[in-house]
């Protein structure tokens, strides 16, 4: 937890799909509002995002992968997190207390710890309506992860361009401190 006066650490952790590309917008109001971003991403994840761009934008190096043993953490540690994008698979295995990648270690540590969460769920339409998939949004509910999720707005819910809901995303992060 962050000590009287400094500044609230976020843990922004991006999964791979398309919206992880926005990650650096809504890392830039989070900034706005207060908090020391840290981004870390699932390795598919890092296939979407500008890692250089956004180490230099919060600070911090883009973490993907455990660090070796005996490394120094190279992080502060978080006081809250945020899921988005957040992929079928990363749902699926967060509830079911899966780490098999530094994302999810973390996220379960956070679970484990009581740690805000948002999680935005952004699975296709028909993913979405897997019976696992609606057990895992379920789950992370009932452990106070709050989730944001409209399957109208879901790629493949509607013709057009789906669009992902960082506007609520930013209204939520008051929510986390």
């Amino acid at each position: 937890m962050a000590a009287a006066g400094a500044a609230r650490v976020l843990y922004a952790v991006a999964c791979g799909c398309p919206p992880a590309g926005d990650l650096g917008g809504f890392a830039g109001f989070a900034r706005q509002q207060g908090w020391d971003v840290c981004v870390i991403a699932t390795p598919d994840g890092t296939k979407f995002l500008d890692a250089a761009r956004l180490a230099e934008q919060t600070g911090h190096p883009v973490r993907s992968q455990y660090k070796n043993p005996g490394e120094p953490d190279v992080l502060p540690p978080p006081d809250a997190f945020v899921v988005a994008p957040a992929t079928f698979n990363t749902v699926n295995k967060w509830a079911a207390g899966i780490s098999d990648t530094l994302a999810l270690g973390l996220l379960n540590e956070a679970v484990g710890l009581g740690l805000p969460a948002v999680a935005v769920p952004w699975p296709n339409a028909a993913l979405a309506r897997h019976p696992a998939f609606r057990r895992s949004v379920a789950a992370l509910r009932d452990w106070g992860v709050r989730v944001i999720l409209d399957p109208a707005r879901l790629p493949g819910a509607a013709p057009g361009q789906p669009v992902f809901p960082w506007a609520e995303l930013r209204a939520e992060l008051a929510s986390l401190a």
